[in-house]
């Protein structure tokens, strides 16, 4: 029987317990022999470690952290004129880095207020980033994953949600570009729902403040 994905997480919080916990007692003078469930190796112990451990991707999400300005260009479709606003995007460490989550504030004209909420990682063991979305404009919830390009650039998530009048499965784009240490602009691209074809229905030029 294949382990699901929370069985293995509770494994390696149990795991880097009692290796936090032999580091304890060898602090203290201590060094009884670690007792690893029966059949594991070391190894197999190093390898659960290594899964949980923060490194150079994580290190790369966190140079986001900060709170940013946004001015934001929307279009409800393909040939519309675009929809200003404003608002701010708070990016704060999650979990001892291993998240991070970005709170979003604003107002739509004709909407009201806007708040999202996205979670980003970077999952050692698919050696993927993933993220999820939510806000206050929907019901459902959209997952991600993310490609870096190779200088380090550009990020171009992917999400997957629903059409609220198709009712049907979609593939948002998302692409952020760095600019500069404290400039980024980011895109959003959906289809269509009465034609299908993709347009760019956001820009963000994000400021840190």
């Amino acid at each position: 029987m294949k382990m699901t994905r929370v069985c293995l997480n509770a494994l390696i919080v149990c795991v880097c317990g009692m290796a936090s916990l032999a580091n304890a007692q060898q602090t203290q003078g201590e060094a009884p022999p670690m007792q690893l469930p029966p059949g594991w190796t070391m190894e197999d112990m190093q390898a659960m470690m290594a899964a949980a451990m923060p490194g150079e991707m994580h290190k790369h999400l966190a140079a986001d952290i900060g709170t940013w300005t946004c001015k934001t260009k929307s279009w409800m479709g393909p040939d519309t004129e675009a929809i200003l606003s404003e608002g701010t995007s708070e990016m704060t460490p999650l979990m001892d880095g291993r998240f991070i989550k970005c709170e979003m504030k604003g107002e739509m004209p004709g909407m009201g207020p806007f708040n999202g909420l996205a979670i980003y990682g970077f999952d050692n063991i698919t050696q993927k980033f993933n993220s999820v979305w939510l806000d206050n404009y929907a019901t459902g919830m959209m997952k991600g994953s993310g490609e870096l390009s190779e200088n380090g650039k550009t990020m171009t998530w992917k999400y997957d949600g629903y059409c609220p009048l198709t009712k049907k499965p979609i593939v948002m784009r998302q692409v952020e570009t760095t600019v500069d240490a404290n400039t980024k602009k980011l895109e959003m691209f959906g289809p269509d729902p009465k034609t299908g074809k993709e347009f760019k229905m956001m820009e963000l030029t994000l400021t840190r403040n």
